[in-house]
């Protein structure tokens, strides 16, 4: 057999040269493993994180625990949250929670709108947009003129609160179809699927979570000239199945009615397919209209 089909022994030093140079791809395979998942985390948690919108006033659109969460990062800012109250604490406050995230604490809410404080009953949520501090009850009592019981306040002092601007109720599209009388003349807070669109200015939201419950009708219409009610801007544009949020206030479907207090934008087959559809229905007349935070 010729020298060069011989085998050669492989001598330690090489041995040791080859375990080095394996040892070094190891290392950097594992790293790069790392580093992989590592960025599969973060890149989860960012898509997770919790959704936030800005509304058609200003105000930053966001869950309740997301502001019991991250205190800090909304100190000072105007928010809109949506929950069902958990309790009331005083005449003036009542705390919320976020029941989708377990282990969030309640937040509390001082009622600074000036209107009196009534809580909806069987679980209704309400929505309510207000400044986020620190509550100081001194603080609070001085700015606001009010006279809170140090007692009641005790283990909220330095906890987060939102001081409401506004409150309003939140049902579900089906509650409100289902017993519309309790809701007229409200302002109300709905969120939910847009499912059909009849104009630019006329929708539905979805109902999901009552069975035989009707959709809710929802029309942005401009008052009347001279009206002391203002709309701020033209309707957002809206597409199928978006998931939006909607604060106005409720009232029957009477078209001579609705032409008498608003300027109402459909051409007539519009019109007499609404009439047929929704007449003496509850319908929501939108003030605003944005994208809703809550996730579906």
């Amino acid at each position: 057999m010729s020298e060069l089909n011989r085998k050669q022994p492989i001598s330690n030093d090489k041995k040791q040269m080859l375990g080095n140079v394996f040892n070094v791809r190891t290392q950097r395979f594992c790293r790069s493993v790392f580093a992989l998942g590592l960025m599969t985390i973060l890149v989860g948690a960012c898509a997770e994180s919790t959704p936030e919108q800005e509304t058609s006033d200003g105000s930053t659109n966001v869950q309740t625990e997301e502001v019991a969460e991250n205190t800090e990062g909304y100190i000072g800012q105007i928010v809109t949250v949506r929950s069902a109250p958990v309790e009331k604490v005083g005449d003036n406050s009542f705390t919320i929670n976020d029941e989708q995230f377990f282990g969030s604490e309640p937040i509390l809410v001082i009622n600074a709108t000036g209107e009196p404080l009534l809580l909806p009953e069987d679980d209704v949520e309400v929505q309510v947009t207000g400044e986020v501090r620190n509550f100081l009850i001194s603080e609070v009592d001085q700015e606001f003129d009010l006279t809170l019981d140090p007692n009641l306040y005790e283990e909220y002092e330095d906890q987060p609160v939102i001081i409401a601007q506004s409150i309003a109720l939140a049902p579900e599209p089906g509650e409100i179809s289902e017993n519309p009388e309790q809701y007229y003349g409200e302002t109300l807070a709905v969120t939910g699927e847009v499912e059909e669109i009849q104009s630019e200015d006329t929708f539905t939201l979805q109902e999901e979570q009552l069975l035989g419950a009707d959709n809710l009708l929802v029309i942005y219409a401009q008052p009347k000239a001279g009206s002391p009610e203002a709309q701020a801007a033209p309707p957002p544009t809206i597409t199928d199945n978006e998931q939006v949020a909607v604060t106005g206030v409720l009232r029957p479907f009477v078209v001579s009615e609705l032409e008498r207090d608003y300027d109402l934008t459909w051409d007539a087959e519009v019109q007499q397919q609404l009439e047929a559809d929704y007449g003496e229905k509850p319908v929501l007349i939108a003030t605003q209209i944005y994208p809703s935070a809550i996730p579906e």
